[in-house]
């Protein structure tokens, strides 16, 4: 057995060269751990622990087909939070809050050299909540998808894990295309006040708690943390600590937690009476 995982980064204002946490968690148990560079050339070393199976999660990079050749049992598990073959790619939790997505889920495949489009072993629905952040879903299915695997794993020592295609869901190949996802960049992070309610509060939730959603508000660059839809008739400083702010659609947001530009996380009452004239 041995873990994988990607080398030492920077972190924090000392740039201090920080080790993932699966690398700390391993290294805690007493458990090898690699860190290649170029996958294709540890594929040897690989080799030689003789792994009768692999699991891959959150991993972040490409994984080669030589990589995926080395197990015994000829399987590469990968936990993939979402509905395949629905919100293929990097950022499939966010991009489905984006959406505004009813429901998600988790897959767990047979890796292949595609993006994520390897052959179906287990998955299982969920609604997505109303209100769920970025986090709160990540969590819960980070948890969902661990017993998962275990599941795929089970049914593989058993002989009776089942592979289903992709292609067997039905899923429309435009839905397919619309649905694919894309690491955060600059633009990803930006919110619009002119746009409707709904989506606004959509994208700040699919951003929290971090990276945290851009927004420009009285004037200032912002960091917004916590949004919700304004109710009929509320004030302009909520009853719960939040500063309401018109949509595009005529709708309202209430914004409930941010960070201004040189100071900390505040409420949005708080910072809607410290922009308000004296």
């Amino acid at each position: 057995m041995g873990v994988v995982t990607q080398p030492d980064r920077p972190a924090g204002r000392g740039h201090k060269l920080t080790p993932t946490p699966v690398k700390t968690f391993a290294l805690e148990r007493g458990l090898p751990v690699f860190e290649p560079l170029k996958l294709r050339a540890f594929a040897a070393d690989l080799a030689a622990l003789a792994p009768d199976v692999l699991v891959v999660a959150s991993y972040g990079r490409i994984v080669p087909q030589a990589i995926l050749d080395v197990p015994a049992r000829g399987i590469a598990f990968n936990i993939h939070p979402s509905l395949l073959p629905r919100y293929r790619g990097a950022t499939p939790l966010q991009t489905a809050i984006r959406d505004g997505a009813p429901e998600t889920g988790v897959t767990i495949i047979a890796m292949d050299a595609g993006m994520d489009t390897g052959d179906i072993l287990v998955q299982e629905r969920t609604l997505l909540g109303p209100d769920e952040t970025y986090g709160e879903l990540h969590d819960r299915l980070a948890a969902r998808g661990a017993q998962l695997l275990a599941v795929a794993i089970e049914a593989l020592a058993s002989g009776t894990l089942v592979r289903v295609p992709q292609a067997a869901a039905g899923v429309p190949a435009g839905e397919i295309a619309r649905t694919a996802t894309h690491p955060l960049g600059k633009d990803d992070l930006r919110v619009d006040f002119a746009w409707p309610a709904q989506r606004i509060v959509d994208t700040i939730r699919s951003l929290a708690p971090a990276p945290g959603a851009r927004a420009t508000l009285e004037g200032e660059a912002v960091k917004i943390v916590r949004a919700r839809l304004a109710l009929p008739g509320e004030s302009a400083l909520t009853a719960d600590g939040g500063m309401l702010v018109r949509a595009g659609d005529g709708g309202a947001v209430v914004v409930l937690d941010l960070v201004p530009p040189n100071r900390g996380r505040m409420s949005g009452a708080a910072y809607g009476r410290s922009v308000q004239p004296a």
